[in-house]
Parts: structure tokens; C-alpha cells; sequence
């Protein structure tokens, strides 16, 4: 006897909202979309650099590193894209790209990997995904979050759990035994990496490092954090991505540098569709799934009423 699978995608094409052809079609995978989409990246984080060295010593300095911060944050976006193999063809190429965006955020990969294979099995579900973001009681804790303190205080603990060999509980749910070693290895040796920079920079009194990677990296974040506020935050916790998942309708720039994961209900019902794709799977899911037509801050926006007590906007009447 065969048993059917049964995901939200495969209900999805059940109800005649898209064919198996049409997913099929949209799953191909391809290097060049990627590499083409890297050379533009390389290229604004040229220029913003250029922006950073132009303005030492300016009041311009902190506008120009923290711009700068906004493109090196979404090397998580990448990282993302890298972990589901979905951003190149290529394995080998996803494992590289990968490692290198992780190191350059502080977000060991595959630690990344394991934990964001369990937010798809439990997205948004109490006490199941691990990268659930709890909506906040009040506006100050709101404000707290996006701040990026908690989230830096939490990676740094995490990183440094990792180097003495321990774990978390939580982690030792998502995280295989036999794959424990490989957690700890990874964080010491991103830390020795990180002391070789800094003892370069000691050394060598070359603080290029600290100016064009680190500062802007700290500025950055609090982008991110409201960003992946927007994705599950003031969506109910239950088991149906209907529900659970927010898509966001931005402008192309941000579109760019999130790597299409504004349309993140999309990714969530095909998260093998390669970011290139989404898209065009966000026109086949259209009226199928919830979307935020306001965009992020229309999102945010939302998640603000439910703080003072008002409905979420796809309850209202």
C-alpha cells in the first residue's frame, strides 16, 4: 500500500490552485540567477564602502556605515536561500556561499540548517519551532526586540555554549545526537577565525575590519529583527500556513536584498522553490494565502493594534 504525503503544497494542488506541471516547472533549479544577483551585491557593498572611506571623519560616517550595515545584514537572506539549496544548482556551491555569509553575520550555517528545518515542520507552533518570535506584550518590549540586544545577546551565549561543548535543551531536539560534535567544532572555529582578524587588526593597527564589517553589522541588525517580525508575528500559532504566515508586498530594492522571501507564506508552502521562482509561485497562490498588501510596514503596522488591543486586519469585518 502507498501512502500519500500530504503538505500544504499537495492540498494546494488537490484544490486546483496550482498543478504538479506548474511546481515542477518552478522547483528547477539554475546557478546563474544567484551568481548574476552576487556580482550586483558585490557591487553595492563596493559602493557603500566607497561611501564609508569618503565620509571618515564627516558627520556622514554613521548614514554610510549603517546603509552599509543594511546590505551586510541580508547576507542572512542569502545564508537562508544556502540552507533550503535552493540558491544555487550547485550543492557544493550552497554549502560554500553559505558558511561565508554565516561567518560574516555571526550565524553559524549549519546550526542555522538544523534549526530552520524544524521551523518548517512547527512554523509559528508554541513550544515546537524554535524560531518562534512570541508578539510582544508591550510596545516596549516591540521596540526592545528590533533594539537587536536580546538577538545579540542570545547568539553570543549560544556561540559560546557551543565552544564548551554544551547545548541547549531546545537545541538538543532540533540538533542530532551525532551531529553534536560538528556544532561544536563549527563555533570554535568561526571564534578562532574571528581572534585571527582581531589580532591582525591589533597587531597591524588595520582597523578596516571594525569600520566596514563590524560596526555596520551592529547598525544592520535592528533592519533584520523588524523584518522577521513581519513573517509570523501577530499570525495565530496554529498548524495551518493559511493562517500562521505573512507575505509582504514590497518594493523591488527590498525584494532584492531579501532575496524574494518578502513572499515568505510562498516559500513556506514550496520551500524547495528556488527564490527566483517565488514570484511567479506568488501568482499562483494568489487569494490562497495571506498577504500583507501594505508591506512590511503595513505588517508592523498590525502588529502595533494587536499590542494596544486591537483586531488583527484579516479578522475585521
Amino acid at each position: 500500500m502507498v501512502y500519500e504525503v500530504r503538505t500544504p503544497i499537495t492540498q494546494a494542488m488537490k484544490e486546483g490552485v496550482i498543478s504538479r506541471k506548474d511546481l515542477k516547472k518552478l522547483m528547477k533549479r539554475s546557478d546563474i540567477p544567484a551568481l548574476t544577483r552576487i556580482l550586483i551585491w558585490i557591487a553595492l557593498l563596493s559602493f557603500t564602502s566607497y561611501l564609508i572611506s569618503l565620509s571618515m571623519g564627516t558627520w556622514f560616517l554613521l548614514p554610510s556605515m549603517f546603509l552599509h550595515g543594511i546590505i551586510i545584514v541580508h547576507h542572512f537572506s542569502l545564508q537562508h536561500e544556502c540552507c533550503h539549496y535552493t540558491a544555487f544548482k550547485t550543492r557544493k556551491l550552497n554549502d560554500i556561499v553559505g558558511h561565508l555569509c554565516g561567518f560574516s553575520i555571526v550565524l553559524p550555517h549549519q546550526h542555522f540548517r538544523y534549526e530552520h528545518c524544524d521551523h518548517h515542520t512547527y512554523t509559528n507552533l508554541q513550544g515546537k519551532d524554535p524560531e518562534l518570535i512570541t508578539l510582544p506584550i508591550s510596545l516596549y518590549k516591540y521596540i526592545w526586540y528590533i533594539s537587536a540586544f536580546s538577538y545579540w545577546k542570545n547568539k553570543f551565549s549560544e556561540i559560546f555554549r557551543h565552544i564548551l561543548g554544551k547545548l541547549s535543551d531546545d537545541e538538543k531536539i532540533f540538533i542530532p545526537k551525532q551531529e553534536h560534535a560538528t556544532i561544536f567544532n563549527e563555533a570554535r572555529i568561526m571564534v578562532f577565525l574571528y581572534l585571527i582578524v582581531f589580532i591582525i587588526c591589533v597587531s597591524t593597527n588595520f582597523w578596516a575590519p571594525l569600520w566596514f564589517w563590524i560596526l555596520p553589522l551592529f547598525m544592520g541588525e535592528p533592519v533584520m529583527r523588524a523584518i522577521r517580525l513581519t513573517e509570523h508575528v501577530g499570525r495565530p500559532n496554529v498548524d495551518d500556513l493559511k493562517e500562521n504566515t505573512r507575505s509582504s508586498l514590497v518594493s523591488f530594492p527590498m525584494k532584492f536584498l531579501c532575496w524574494n522571501m518578502n513572499y515568505h507564506a510562498e516559500h513556506h508552502y514550496a520551500s524547495s522553490v528556488p527564490f527566483h521562482s517565488l514570484p511567479k509561485l506568488h501568482e499562483k497562490l494568489k487569494g490562497y494565502i495571506y498577504v500583507e498588501e501594505r508591506g512590511y510596514l503595513g505588517a508592523h503596522i498590525d502588529i502595533i493594534s494587536q499590542l494596544v488591543g486591537r483586531k488583527p486586519r484579516s479578522d475585521k469585518k
